[in-house]
């Protein structure tokens, strides 16, 4: 049933969950082309156009399924970022940074939404919307960042391990890519990936946002 309330919720979270996951993948086909594969970029990956992006089961059936079920916990995809890591100019190392590219600009992001947050504030004017807005877009990226360096492939974590394992176990760890997302979805049914990975990571970052936001907040 659509309430005020879920008008409301969609109106504040829309915008930058939008943004979120979008920059995140476009900015996983735009590092990808400046370290040697181009297929994102020829494929129009690398864009902010979001419906570039959206897979109809992972961004909207799985996560409207989970909402109407009252599971407790929401968890999505978007539509995976095409590489060919064999084109990379240094596959092992590069597949790194491609994969980083992703959280990093939710990373980004977050500090922008918590700047954007304080502002009105050092300026006194008194804007709700805008800092319910804002601090949506801090939550929502830095659970996009947590979530996403999971060190299970496909995940970007996964990647990550895979790049820094030495080749014969990094062979074998990526054989596990098939079930990486059951796996996700039973540690996410379990709980345990709330409490052992996105509680005290997304602690972790946040402490990060407000020391950087420290010197505003002096301000106020």
């Amino acid at each position: 049933m659509i309430s005020a309330f879920s008008i409301e919720a969609i109106a504040v979270n829309a915008i930058p969950l939008i943004l979120a996951i979008t920059i995140h993948e476009a900015a996983h086909g735009y590092v990808a082309k400046r370290l040697g594969d181009n297929t994102a970029f020829l494929l129009g990956r690398v864009t902010l156009n979001p419906f570039k992006h959206i897979d109809l089961v992972g961004t909207l059936v799985i996560p409207l399924a989970l909402i109407l079920l009252n599971s407790g916990f929401l968890i999505g995809y978007a539509k995976p970022v095409p590489v060919r890591f064999d084109r990379l100019k240094n596959p092992k190392i590069d597949m790194i940074w491609v994969a980083l590219a992703g959280p990093g600009s939710n990373f980004i992001q977050a500090i922008a939404w918590a700047i954007l947050w304080f502002m009105p504030q050092l300026l006194g004017i008194d804007e709700p919307y805008l800092g319910a807005v804002a601090k949506a877009g801090v939550m929502w990226n830095i659970s996009l960042l947590v979530f996403n360096l999971l060190p299970i492939p496909p995940m970007d974590g996964g990647r990550v391990l895979t790049g820094l394992l030495p080749y014969r176990q990094a062979v074998s760890f990526s054989r596990i890519e098939p079930w990486g997302f059951f796996i996700v979805l039973g540690l996410a049914l379990t709980g345990l990936i709330s409490v052992w990975w996105m509680q005290p990571l997304s602690s972790f970052f946040l402490s990060i946002i407000r020391f950087l936001m420290w010197p505003l907040q002096y301000l106020l």
